[in-house]
């Protein structure tokens, strides 16, 4: 039997590891006592598998790796050459960028410009607005799985559900949300919310909270298409949000959710919600279906070891996962 592939990466977004970690592969990742960015550890948030392992940072050059799995700009100018080794620095390599551009919508540049590394977009929108240079670019659209609990809807309320919105300003839509509320009953969750949300619910425990709200609201305006949004949809909310970046492709307005970039009229449909349970149970179902379709987690787990086995196999002492 072949053995797994060893993958290393930081942790970065833990929603986004616990997804990656499905896959048939070992994650290693990074820790320090001062649990700074990237090297906080399996921590108790996520409840990931028995594959994904944690390595004190100093004892990180003396493991045996496949691939180096980069998130960020620090993790790629900075991170890898504090604590890999210039023989692990010369592994396979995959940058994946969370992120759309900030700088310029379409003038930014990526900071790879190198065929020595795989750059992995998480939406097409992403892709089509970064200048990812000569970098060679493929895109992974985000996979959840299915959670075990059921939609209900008997809450008149709408649920956010974004991190630190007070401090995150114009491009999360703190004024969108703070504008929606004074029309439309809505709760709001996440870390940093402060006195204007409930504070933060534990990704273990998001899905039974948020099942029994009549609607989830999307106010950002510019950002990758949360997995937050995915996960509400997989479990049959009715998603309301602005026909922005990727979130444009995914709802179809009036059947699956309301996207919109007139404010009022996503108000309006909030109500209808608010007042037709009915009607919000119906587009959730048909959001659960598209959900299935394009966000399966089986979808998402073949795309990622389908990458890492062509990235490695470039290698001649590759070592391959099982299909």
């Amino acid at each position: 039997m072949q053995d797994k592939l060893k993958v290393f990466t930081w942790h970065i977004h833990g929603s986004y590891l616990y997804y990656l970690s499905q896959g048939n592969y070992d994650i290693y990742i990074p820790t320090k006592s001062e649990r700074t960015e990237g090297y906080y550890g399996r921590g108790e948030t996520f409840r990931f598998g028995p594959n994904v392992y944690e390595v004190s940072a100093e004892l990180v050059k003396e493991q045996e790796f496949d691939i180096i799995l980069y998130q960020t700009n620090k993790n790629y100018l900075v991170d890898q050459y504090e604590i890999l080794s210039s023989e692990q620095r010369r592994l396979p390599k995959i940058y994946i960028e969370h992120d759309p551009p900030r700088l310029h919508p379409t003038d930014t540049k990526h900071i790879l410009d190198t065929p020595d590394v795989t750059l992995v977009h998480v939406t097409h929108f992403n892709s089509l607005m970064w200048d990812s240079n000569q970098t060679p670019t493929v895109v992974i659209e985000h996979g959840v799985t299915e959670p075990d609990i059921a939609y209900t809807g008997e809450l008149n309320r709408g649920i956010v559900v974004i991190n630190n919105l007070p401090a995150r300003g114009r491009l999360l839509g703190l004024d969108i949300f703070m504008e929606v509320r004074k029309h439309v009953p809505l709760d709001l969750v996440g870390m940093g919310t402060g006195e204007m949300g409930l504070g933060e619910v534990l990704h273990p425990h998001l899905p039974k909270f948020i099942s029994q709200y009549r609607f989830f609201f999307n106010p950002i305006r510019y950002t990758s298409l949360g997995l937050a949004v995915c996960e509400a949809m997989m479990m049959g909310l009715p998603v309301v949000g602005l026909a922005t970046t990727e979130l444009s492709t995914v709802i179809a307005n009036g059947k699956s959710g309301f996207i919109h970039t007139d404010i009022k009229y996503l108000i309006d449909k909030m109500n209808f919600l608010i007042n037709h349970q009915e009607a919000a149970q119906n587009i959730g179902e048909c959001g659960r279906a598209m959900a299935l379709s394009r966000f399966n987690i089986n979808r998402f787990i073949k795309d990622w070891e389908h990458l890492f086995n062509k990235v490695v196999s470039k290698r001649p002492s590759g070592i391959f996962i099982s299909a």
